[in-house]
C-alpha cells in the first residue's frame, strides 16, 4: 500500500476489533498475508481462519472502527507521535516475543527501544527514604552499562527511577496506562517533558483514553516485556510492582528484588519474591550486572576470545539445546533464544558467552547470535 496513513488506519483498526486480541490479530495477519488483506477478505474466507468464526468475521467486515482510527491517525501526525506496529523494526524486540504484546504501540520520544541493556525499575507508590536511596544508588551504578531504565511514571519508585536516570544521563522510558494526549499524574508533566528528550513516553492506548484502574496491570506487562529484567525496589505484599514481577517471570525474564528490614511494610513484597525464588536478592548494580553477565561482556570487549573448536558431543545438555536452536533457525536475538529454550536471559547470556569464547558461536549487532 502506497498511502502510509491508510496502512496505519488499518493497523489501528486491527487493534480495536472486538474479540480480537493480540494472538488472533497476529494470526489474521499471518493467514491473510498483510493487514490490508484482512479487510479485503470475504466473510467465508475469514471464518476459516482458526479462532475467528462467523461472529468475529462479521465484526471485521463492518469497518465501523475506521472512523475512530482515522481520528487517531490525525492526532498522531499532528503531535509527531511514532506508531510502532509489531512487524516494524523499531518495535521493542523483547516485547515482540510475548504472546500478549500489543500489535501496535504509540511512542513520543527519541530513544532506541532495542538497546543491548534494558531494566524495568518498579515499586511502591509510597517510597521511603531507603527506597529512594537504593533507587539512586543502583541506577547510578548502571551508568557504565548504558542501561535503558523503564518504568510507569507513577508516584513513588517509578518517578524516582525516571528522575534518577535523567540525573545520571541514562535514557528512560515511561509506559503509560492512558493515551498520549495527557500526562498522569499531572504533577509529573515537567519530568515527562524531559523524558521525551532523554528517552520517551510509550503506550498502547489511543488518545482520549483515561488512566482507568484496569489499564495499569495491562500496562505492567509492557514494562516487563520490553526489558531484560525487572528490579523491584520496594513493595508491600500487594501492588503493581508484584504484578510486573509476575509478568516478568511468565516471560522467562529475570527478576531482582532489594531486601529491607523484616519489619518494613514496603519491603515485605520484595522478601516474598526472594523467599519464593521468584526474584534474586540484589544490593547493588554490580549484583545485577553479574547476574546478567554484563561484566563478562565488558571483559569480552577488552580481550580477544580464544578460538577453540568444541565437539558437539562435548557440550553440556543445556548448551546443546542452545546450539540446536541456533542450528535450526540460523540466527536468534538473545531474548528470542531465551524464550525458545525456556531458560532465563541471564543463564542464556552466560552460556552464549562461553560458547563464543570457545569459537562455536559469534555475536552480531543487536545481541543477535549465530553459529560460527
Amino acid at each position: 500500500m502506497n498511502n502510509p496513513d491508510e496502512l496505519l488506519k488499518m493497523q489501528i483498526t486491527l487493534s480495536l476489533l472486538p474479540g480480537i486480541g493480540p494472538v488472533l490479530a497476529r494470526n489474521l495477519v499471518s493467514y491473510c498475508g498483510s493487514v490490508e488483506e484482512i479487510f479485503r477478505k470475504k466473510k467465508s474466507q475469514l471464518e476459516r481462519i482458526p479462532g475467528i468464526g462467523a461472529e468475529r468475521a462479521e465484526f471485521i467486515l463492518r469497518h465501523s472502527l475506521f472512523s475512530e482510527a482515522e481520528k487517531e491517525v490525525a492526532f498522531i501526525r499532528k503531535h509527531k507521535i511514532t506508531p510502532l506496529f509489531y512487524l516494524d523494526t523499531d518495535y521493542p524486540s523483547r516485547l515482540k516475543n510475548c504472546d500478549d504484546a500489543p500489535v501496535i504501540l504509540f511512542y513520543k520520544g527519541s530513544q532506541n527501544l532495542n538497546v543491548p541493556h534494558a531494566i524495568a525499575v518498579v515499586g511502591t507508590r509510597h517510597i521511603t527514604s531507603y527506597g529512594k536511596e537504593m533507587t539512586d544508588q543502583i541506577i547510578e551504578g548502571l551508568v557504565k552499562y548504558e542501561t535503558l531504565i523503564v518504568s510507569g511514571m507513577a508516584y513513588g519508585v517509578d518517578i524516582a527511577a525516571h528522575k534518577s536516570a535523567i540525573k545520571n544521563q541514562l535514557p528512560t522510558v515511561a509506559v503509560t496506562a492512558h493515551g498520549l494526549d495527557r500526562i498522569y499524574p499531572s504533577l509529573h508533566k515537567s519530568t515527562a517533558e524531559k523524558m521525551v528528550h532523554h528517552g520517551g513516553i510509550l503506550t498502547e492506548y489511543l488518545s482520549g483514553t483515561n488512566p482507568d484502574r484496569e489499564n495499569f496491570p495491562a500496562r505492567n506487562r509492557i514494562v516487563a516485556g520490553m526489558t531484560d529484567a525487572t528490579l523491584v525496589i520496594e513493595s508491600a505484599m500487594r501492588g503493581g510492582a508484584l504484578i510486573t514481577a509476575e509478568f516478568a517471570n511468565s516471560y522467562n525474564r529475570d527478576v531482582f528484588a532489594v531486601p529491607g528490614r523484616v519489619t518494613d511494610t514496603y519491603s515485605q513484597g520484595c522478601h516474598q519474591l526472594i523467599r519464593q525464588n521468584k526474584a534474586i536478592l540484589v544490593e547493588s548494580a554490580q549484583d545485577i550486572a553479574q547476574a546478567m553477565n554484563w561484566d563478562l561482556e565488558e571483559d569480552d570487549k577488552k580481550k580477544k576470545p580464544q578460538t577453540q573448536l568444541i565437539l558437539f558431543q562435548d557440550l553440556q545438555p543445556e548448551e546443546r539445546k542452545l546450539v540446536e536452536a541456533l542450528k535450526q533457525k540460523g540466527q536468534f536475538a538473545i531474548d528470542s533464544l531465551s524464550l525458545e529454550v525456556q531458560m532465563p536471559v541471564s543463564k542464556v547470556s552466560g552460556m552464549l558467552l562461553s560458547l563464543e569464547f570457545a569459537g562455536l558461536v559469534r555475536s552480531l549487532p543487536g545481541k543477535v547470535y549465530e553459529l560460527v
